[in-house]
């Protein structure tokens, strides 16, 4: 571990010099069931035991990676703010901000709640140029703006996903359309990238290929619809031939790149709660694929391994959310829908450690709920937001709090890092890059 991580209690701010150290006292999570996650070993959390960290110089789509399997990236000891920028339309009364930036070609890429996308150097924050993609006179109103997503190519394109039923192929270095096809159904995920093709999933759970040339439609597929679901959507995963999709259904597929054949299927959900939102089937997290395991987490509260080649699932676990699990090395990190972040053994399930975050700005009469977002691990440190504005770093060996930071308004969309640049896009729309 850093000197930084080490010297953290006393002082060490990992984001510069205004981070505060962890309020005295302990966390606690007020929770509607007496019920918590707790670990499954006691004393020693298991000696975890992490890859060292390495640069990550892109982070092209939403996860990082299109197998949304991301390890443990660089960071600086004490980075520090170096730009700030307004994006656009924050997350209001009718929209939100759905989408995290994507990073390519030294560059930042982001869609805003009204379906505005721009491109900003990365090392200066300078805007490059702006793109708002609905067309005013066709779509019927602006209700229809939200959700979508980024993601951008190897072969010097940007894609956008969007909430008005387009999906859009743009020149990355000038925002210029190349091509614009219509889906039909409005897309709350961001598309995924990979072997010339562009995978989106719609609201009513179907997943479409299409040609990264031409917008082409190369094959389709659909799940079971829902009526009720959380807002937002995960992007598919891809790696070794397969795509990974989620639905708001509860439903998981293994399907084949090339034509969208169903190798296998499973189905996460775990209808136990007693709360109303508790039953809700969703998939919201991103599923993850590393090695020859793929890893999902379900709102309902089951979280599985699966084997990517047979489907069969190695392991499930009582803990339910709607972050995607980081994974580094034998070791997951997951935030629960009870704003608890925990440690989770790769190999068993095995819950290692687990450190209840701050569930209400009023926990005497649980009122302001607080949302928590990724985590993220840099340099030794999990880097965990809130929607109250709070931007955690915790050990990922025990689970300290070791520090935070103010940011100026709540985030709910997980950060991204390259070239040691860290962002965090804030519902109101800032982003904020630390160095």
């Amino acid at each position: 571990m850093t000197g930084c991580l080490v010297a953290a209690l006393a002082g060490c701010g990992w984001l510069g010099a205004d981070t505060q150290d962890p309020l005295p006292g302990k966390r606690i999570s007020v929770l509607e069931r007496e019920v918590r996650l707790s670990p499954a070993v006691t004393g020693n959390p298991g000696d975890i035991r992490l890859p060292p960290p390495v640069p990550n110089d892109d982070w092209p789509m939403a996860g990082g990676y299109a197998n949304h399997a991301m390890h443990h990236m660089a960071l600086g000891d004490a980075p520090e703010e170096i730009w700030r920028r307004d994006v656009g339309a924050g997350s209001g009364s009718r929209n939100a901000l759905l989408a995290e930036p994507v990073i390519g070609g030294g560059r930042v890429y982001t869609i805003d709640a009204e379906a505005e996308v721009r491109a900003y150097d990365l090392a200066t924050g300078d805007l490059i140029w702006r793109r708002d993609l609905p067309n005013r006179d066709e779509d019927e109103d602006d209700g229809y703006l939200l959700g979508g997503g980024l993601a951008y190519g190897d072969d010097g394109r940007l894609y956008a996903t969007t909430g008005f039923a387009k999906v859009i192929a743009m020149d990355a270095a000038t925002g210029e359309e190349i091509w614009r096809e219509d889906v039909g159904v409005p897309v709350r995920a961001a598309p995924t990238l990979n072997s010339g093709r562009v995978f989106v999933v719609t609201m009513d759970n179907h997943t479409i290929a299409l040609a990264a040339q031409d917008g082409r439609k190369l094959w389709t597929h659909a799940g079971s619809p829902e009526v009720a679901s959380l807002l937002g959507a995960p992007a598919p995963a891809v790696d070794q031939g397969t795509v990974i999709v989620a639905y708001s259904s509860g439903e998981l597929f293994a399907l084949r790149v090339e034509t969208g054949a169903v190798l296998w299927q499973d189905s996460v959900t775990m209808v136990r709660r007693t709360d109303a939102a508790g039953n809700l089937r969703d998939i919201r997290g991103r599923p993850v694929m590393a090695g020859p395991r793929v890893y999902v987490v379900g709102h309902s509260g089951l979280m599985t391994a699966i084997d990517l080649a047979t489907g069969e699932r190695i392991w499930q676990a009582e803990l339910g959310g709607v972050e995607q699990p980081w994974i580094a090395g034998r070791f997951l990190f997951v935030v629960t829908a009870d704003a608890d972040l925990a440690a989770v053994s790769a190999e068993t399930g095995r819950v290692l450690w687990v450190t209840p975050l701050q569930r209400w700005d009023d926990p005497e009469d649980k009122e302001g709920p607080i949302t928590w977002t990724g985590p993220m691990l840099a340099s030794d440190r999990l880097v965990v937001p809130g929607s109250n504005g709070e931007i955690l770093a915790v050990s990922p060996y025990d689970g300290r709090v070791l520090g935070y930071v103010d940011a100026p308004d709540g985030v709910t969309l997980p950060p991204v890092l390259a070239q040691d640049t860290l962002l965090i896009l804030t519902d109101g729309g800032d982003l904020i890059a630390y160095r």
